[in-house]
């Protein structure tokens, strides 16, 4: 059996293989399904400071090698989260990761700073794909200044493996990413949903509650890794991959491409096992190949 074991700084992965945010729910959804414990890491789905109703329904819709959504971050807030989902999670045998929302650079650094009291969530993934309602409602993940206001503010407060979850709705994302890097990031991961639409043509309207919402699934995979391989090239810390990732063959695309661990998202809902799936068919591949390491093929490239 090839040696799987990966690192996102000081962070231990037992494998390259963890679940995206929003698609595993706290894990725990999926302990009769999933022996958690083999998993590299589980993000859990995002929290954010205060509690979040999320947006009316639908906000869910299928498409074309893909689906979308625009749920809006509904959670019951970082308190509940620490008196509640923490005591139930805290002791899973692997990476429980937070993934962490906000308005405003003090509201994701706030939100961090209480997860950082936790002493079994060794790291959080922040989206920075909310919108700065204090610029207009836009994202802060789609220019480098704003970007930079995020982890500067996180970094402050937060003493853990900060991971920051890259959108891919911009021009220049190694750009971005090298302002993550320079305000001390530890890793980025991308790339997180694209802006997209679909349409019921008998009540001529759109399928989801506020018109758009974020595209996921094998449609986005060749985006993604382009965009991985752009940011693998330009930044010095380790590079998260996701997007369309289905089968073991789409995440050693990835790791291929410069990504030191993988996401798997939205194939979750097709297959709840596919992760362990993609494990094993890692580990198979690389004994196949002769590899004795996976690190023989991560930016191989």
């Amino acid at each position: 059996m090839a040696n799987l074991n990966v690192n996102i700084n000081s962070l231990k992965l037992k494998n390259p293989v963890m679940t995206a945010s929003g698609t595993f729910g706290y894990g725990l959804e999926f302990a009769d399904l999933v022996p958690l414990d083999t998993l590299g890491g589980i993000i859990v789905k995002g929290t954010t400071l205060h509690p979040r109703e999320g947006n009316d329904y639908p906000r869910m819709a299928e498409t074309a090698s893909g689906m979308l959504n625009c749920v809006g971050l509904q959670n019951k807030g970082v308190d509940y989260f620490c008196q509640h989902i923490y005591p139930q999670i805290k002791d899973i045998d692997t990476n429980m990761i937070v993934n962490v929302s906000g308005n405003s650079p003090d509201d994701y650094a706030e939100c961090a700073s209480r997860i950082d009291s936790l002493p079994n969530i060794p790291a959080i993934e922040l989206n920075i794909s909310c919108p700065n309602v204090k610029q207009g409602g836009m994202a802060f993940g789609v220019t480098p200044e704003g970007a930079a206001s995020v982890v500067r503010a996180v970094r402050a407060k937060y003493s853990k493996t900060l991971i920051v979850k890259l959108s891919p709705n911009v021009t220049n994302v190694a750009e971005i990413a090298n302002a993550c890097e320079n305000e001390g990031a530890d890793a980025v991961s991308l790339i997180n949903t694209l802006m997209g639409m679909a349409i019921d043509i008998e009540k001529r309207k759109s399928l989801l509650s506020i018109g758009t919402g974020g595209l996921s699934g094998p449609a986005i995979k060749p985006i993604a890794l382009r965009m991985v391989w752009q940011v693998a090239h330009s930044v010095k810390i380790p590079v998260i991959g996701l997007g369309g990732i289905c089968n073991a063959k789409d995440a050693i695309e990835f790791l291929m491409v410069g990504a030191t661990a993988i996401e798997i998202g939205t194939a979750n809902f097709i297959d709840p096992t596919v992760t362990t799936k993609v494990i094993h068919g890692i580990n198979d591949w690389l004994d196949a190949h002769g590899c004795k390491s996976v690190h023989e093929i991560i930016g191989c490239i």
